[in-house]
């Protein structure tokens, strides 16, 4: 009888401790998604703050750059495809919501810079201010983003980790997509030094472009009447002796002394 009863009690502990379990978990995981939407929220009402500010940028760089015109076709039409999603989504955003936004900001950043070729329309008051609302909404939604991210993360790993996996396929906790932005590549430019070469072991010497002829060609200013300075390698008929000019011919001015230690 009496281990009767202490294995009820060990069983009623067991069942208390799981229960217990379970209620901690599915209320850790509820509240990890409320955080997702809750941070995709804030991300959501920049979006459709750019969403407002595009059709007055495309009407103000239209009047300046005609020949911009594809390019103001493309953002229009990304910018609709992005807010149709938008208005068909749920707390979270999709794959494919993501997509789209990538490919508008990719537009706009695009944009900004083919504007650089028109002067006039830098100048311009209303453009200045479209300008500036922009990037300030484009720091908004990337800070947004990196706070959003964290959060998805977070609650993946909750969804997807054993054992709160099985609950969280039991309650449909579905995983929540991240909102990615790729930046655009940055490339170094080619340099490209032309028929500048430098001679190994001459001492650093910086070779002359070429002419047809494989005359070296004079440099810049050179006088055509002058005679070009001749260069010629040095010589030495006997240690210690530096020679100059014609080999043979010594430099009577100076000769190394026979003993250092002299």
């Amino acid at each position: 009888m009496n281990g009767l009863i202490i294995f009820l009690i060990i069983l009623v502990l067991l069942v208390i401790g799981v229960v217990g379990w379970t209620i901690g978990a599915y209320n850790g995981l509820v509240r990890l998604r409320n955080r997702v939407q809750e941070s995709w929220r804030q991300i959501d009402v920049e979006l459709n703050r750019r969403y407002e500010l595009i059709p007055n940028l495309v009407e103000t760089v239209r009047g300046y750059a005609a020949h911009e015109h594809n390019t103001l076709e493309d953002i229009t039409r990304l910018r609709n495809q992005a807010a149709s999603l938008a208005a068909h989504e749920g707390a979270t955003p999709s794959a494919q919501r993501a997509e789209a936004e990538e490919q508008l900001s990719g537009a706009v950043r695009n944009l900004m810079v083919s504007v650089e070729a028109y002067p006039d329309l830098k100048s311009n008051t209303n453009f200045l201010e479209l300008q500036r609302a922009l990037a300030e909404t484009e720091d908004r939604i990337a800070a947004g983003r990196r706070y959003y991210n964290a959060n998805v993360r977070e609650y993946n790993t909750k969804t997807e980790s054993f054992p709160t996996n099985m609950l969280a396929g039991q309650f449909h906790f579905e995983k929540a997509a991240y909102f990615e932005v790729n930046d655009v590549a940055r490339t170094s430019p080619d340099v490209n030094f032309g028929e500048i070469s430098y001679r190994g072991g001459q001492g650093g010497q910086q070779a002359l472009p070429q002419q047809g002829s494989g005359t070296p060609a004079m440099p810049a200013g050179w006088d055509q009447g002058q005679q070009a300075p001749q260069t010629q390698p040095q010589q030495y008929d006997q240690p210690g002796q530096q020679q100059y000019g014609q080999p043979g011919q010594q430099n009577p001015q100076q000769e190394w002394p026979q003993n250092p230690q002299q």
